[in-house]
């Protein structure tokens, strides 16, 4: 990437004080999605329910249509719950001699309860995170249009 030095500062190409993207901090982002508060602005719900995320932001209209939190939130649910109830279960087996039976009793609801806790807000940290990243269309190119996908040929076509 080469600098233009005419005036001073340093600029690339293109930019100007007023094309630079708005500021979008990462963590205060992820922070505002752990929350289920719009990581663009704060105020506004990020879900509608339980891990269905809103359509737009009610305060600031931010679109959320096209947000990619698929899978990330059950992995990282699964790693954190798992690392909690591996780790206590092994604790209380080396103070408590306790059955099989005790055990069940004892890590299953704690499972199914954590991972129903942590599945909301660390979906919209994975919103949030998205977000501040420009990934998957919150960025501030214009969307590809429906001529440039059709006149481009689809995989293992050979037009020869």
């Amino acid at each position: 990437m080469q600098a233009n030095e005419t005036s001073g500062s340093t600029q690339h190409f293109g930019d100007s004080p007023e094309a630079r993207p708005a500021e979008r901090p990462l963590g205060r982002a992820i922070k505002r999605g752990l929350l289920n508060r719009c990581p663009a602005c704060g105020s506004g719900r990020l879900f509608k329910s339980f891990v269905k995320p809103v359509e737009n932001c009610a305060a600031c209209g931010e679109d959320y249509t096209h947000q990619r939190a698929d899978d990330l939130p059950p992995y990282l649910v699964i790693t954190i719950v798992g690392h909690i109830v591996v780790g206590g279960y092994m604790g209380t087996d080396l103070v408590w001699p306790l059955t099989t039976w005790q055990h069940l009793a004892i890590w299953a609801p704690i499972t199914v309860i954590l991972s129903l806790l942590l599945l909301q807000p660390i979906k919209g940290g994975a919103i949030g995170l998205q977000w501040a990243l420009k990934m998957h269309g919150f960025g501030d190119k214009p969307e590809e249009t429906e001529t440039e996908t059709e006149a481009a040929p689809a995989y293992g076509d050979r037009t020869a």
